[in-house]
This record gives structure tokens, sequence and C-alpha cells, in this order.
């Protein structure tokens, strides 16, 4: 009887390995985690181009009080998104820490983590 050479291959992508996180929920809190981020910094960029935008608006108005109400209306509401991010983001780290979870803002290992 012959034997011949068998060639092994690995298969990989999202599902073949079940246990790459170490185990099941891990890995949900994992992709949780990495799309809360993405969302947060999503969110914040979004309301600072908002604040951008109304103060243009407010500059352009041209004295219209039409304009300079709509533009303090955009200006309040992107301020206060800002502001609700980063109370969002101090009460999760604040939470993070009582868990005692450590290097919640450690930008840097979220984002090699992510394969960025």
């Amino acid at each position: 009887m012959k034997i011949i050479n068998a060639v092994t291959y690995n298969i990989t992508g999202p599902g073949i390995e079940p246990n790459k996180y170490g185990s099941p929920t891990t890995g949900l809190e994992t992709i949780i985690s990495r799309v809360i981020g993405i969302l947060t910094i999503v969110a914040f960029i979004y309301f600072a181009i908002q604040i951008i935008l109304a103060g243009y608006a407010f500059i352009t108005s041209n004295g219209d009080p039409k304009n300079i109400e709509t533009s303090r209306k955009r200006l309040t509401e992107g301020v206060l998104g800002v502001t609700i991010v980063i109370l969002a983001l101090a009460i999760s780290a604040l939470f993070a820490k009582i868990a005692g979870i450590n290097n919640v803002f450690d930008l840097n290992s979220l984002f090699s983590n992510m394969g960025l």
C-alpha cells in the first residue's frame, strides 16, 4: 500500500474559528465593543461637523432673524450632542473602572485589534 503525502489547507473566515477569542461570550463582547467604539467616533465627528456648519451659517446669515435662529438652534444641538457623547464615554469609563476593566480609551490597541 502506497501512502500519498497529504496537503493541509487552513480555512479562515468569520465563524470558522469559534474559539478565536477564548469563548463565545468573549467574542460577542469584542464585537459589541468595536461597534460601540466606531459609533462613538462617528457620532463625535458628526456633531463636530454640525457645530462647524452652524457657525458658518451663523456668519453668513447677514442679520436675517430667521437664519440666525436656525443657526443658533443647530449650534445648540451640536454642542448638546458632543456633550452627550463625552458624558456617555465618561460614564462608561466609570462603569468599566468599577468592573475592573483597564485601558478603556486606548485607541491604539482598539484600532490594532480591528486590523486597521
